[in-house]
């Protein structure tokens, strides 16, 4: 293939983008803030006299004049956005690909991440296919008596059904990734935590637009992993879970399939309601015409209802655990790669029949965080950073093995991405448990108290994993 790639972001998967580049041929560069001058996506990119040959300094991973600035100055030909950051905004998208010089944006087309980055707008095109959505509002809503009015409605329709400790969910439209979201029980408290909601939707995402729904319990967290061309190809690679989240709606563990009969005594057949959320993910993508990668998220309630939450209209950071229990002819597929070849125009170059699923797959979010005092992030300094080798498992992480590593405080402080397979979902968990076991972290803050992680979380979490 031809081109040249601007890596967008950082960490782990400023790496795998690197990597992917490199499978495909294709010479990149990436971006550092000076918070991020030690980690490994920028280190990787130095020669042996310590110059920086493909790494290039900017004030922000927000600032689009810099990150074009820049992609203009090395003759880039394409961006790609990873997760977080621009990876969602339209504008940006749009942005890159209209200007004088134009740029791929290595994404969906950004008329379709406008359309299916307002959780509202989703809503409406899912309820007019007949794809089930969690009962609410179906339009932006602005005005505060009407939200009430709105919530109360909600609160009232659990009580007649007598749902146990009704609740709504007051949301950021344009929110995404458990961020913008507040819990209500009682209609008293409703004025306020709207107000609080709208005041943040407008700060982060410029748009007061905000989400009113009924908050369901008692359920699990479903994705379903598509790819798409604009060629009008459209399959999946299966399904995950990633109901085991911290207090802010941010996953910590998840699993490729999303459900295992072996874990869970299901009310329900577990196969149906997974095929019956892929299907439903395929008829949306085929509505609005995606042409990339995308994540479909399902909530399933107890009783085997699913209903369609949101679309991430980018790659996930989880996207490896459904590329791991996927084979094409005998090997597991890499979709980051895939992402990138079809945002430069190939065909996708298989069919669904072409995919064999087989085993299981977990993720481990290895974070720097007091999980007893809410998800506290801890900052400092790493001093050893030790992973074990097994062929079933592999680490992504921008933290250096080799040399003590200050963790920025600029960003959220995640340390390692592990995902591991097997055969079964049961060898899988004693695998990551073992892994668990035989990984090494030690560092001080500026207190000289040790390092802090969510290890221990992450291991006595594994036997929820696909339960309700």
């Amino acid at each position: 293939m031809e081109g040249k790639i601007l890596i967008a972001n950082r960490g782990e998967i400023a790496i795998r983008i690197m990597q992917a580049c490199k499978d495909l041929g294709l010479d990149y560069v990436v971006v550092y803030t000076a918070a991020d001058e030690d980690s490994e996506h920028v280190r990787q990119n130095r020669d042996s006299k310590g110059n920086n040959k493909r790494a290039w300094q900017i004030t922000s991973y927000t600032d689009p004049n810099d990150i074009l600035a820049v992609a203009d100055h090395t003759e880039c030909t394409a961006i790609h956005p990873g997760y977080g950051f621009f990876s969602e905004d339209f504008r940006f998208a749009r942005r890159v690909t209209v200007r004088d010089r134009p740029l791929t944006f290595i994404g969906p087309n950004w008329q379709v991440i406008k359309n299916l980055g307002d959780k509202i707008n989703t809503k409406k095109v899912a309820k007019s296919l007949s794809i089930p959505v969690i009962p609410g509002t179906d339009s932006p809503i602005y005005n505060e008596m009407e939200a009430e009015e709105i919530a109360d409605s909600l609160l009232d329709d659990q009580k007649s059904h007598n749902i146990k400790n009704p609740s709504i969910l007051v949301k950021a439209a344009a929110g995404g990734g458990g961020m913008g979201i507040e819990e209500v029980s009682e209609i008293e408290r409703f004025r306020r935590v709207y107000r609080q909601v709208q005041n943040y939707a407008k700060r982060q995402f410029g748009d007061a637009g905000v989400l009113i729904e009924q908050c369901l319990r008692d359920y699990n967290h479903l994705e379903v992993q598509l790819l798409c061309s604009r060629h009008g190809e459209r399959l999946h690679f299966g399904t995950r879970n990633c109901t085991i989240q911290s207090t802010g709606r941010q996953k910590r563990v998840e699993a490729s399939p999303g459900f295992d009969d072996s874990c869970f005594a299901y009310d329900f057949d577990s196969n149906e309601v997974l095929e019956r959320i892929v299907q439903y993910s395929l008829k949306l993508a085929s509505h609005v015409r995606y042409d990339n990668v995308g994540t479909w998220e399902w909530i399933v309630a107890q009783n085997g209802q699913p209903y369609l939450l949101e679309v991430n209209t980018r790659i996930q950071v989880e996207n490896d655990i459904s590329a791991r229990i996927s084979y094409i002819n005998g090997k597991h597929p890499n979709l980051i790669r895939e992402q990138i070849r079809i945002a430069l125009g190939d065909r996708i170059g298989f069919s669904q029949d072409a995919i064999k699923f087989n085993g299981a797959s977990i993720e481990l979010r290895i974070v720097a965080e007091d999980t007893r005092r809410g998800f506290a992030p801890w900052i400092g300094t790493i001093e050893k950073f030790n992973f074990p080798q097994h062929e079933w498992a592999t680490v992504y992480t921008h933290v250096p093995f080799d040399r003590p590593y200050m963790i920025p405080s600029d960003f959220d402080p995640n340390l390692a991405l592990v995902v591991l397979w097997g055969d079964s979902i049961q060898e899988t968990k004693e695998r990551a448990s073992q892994f668990l076991h035989e990984t090494v972290i030690e560092g001080k803050n500026s207190k000289n108290e040790p390092i802090i992680t969510n290890m221990e979380y992450l291991h006595n979490n594994l036997d929820r994993l696909l339960t309700f």
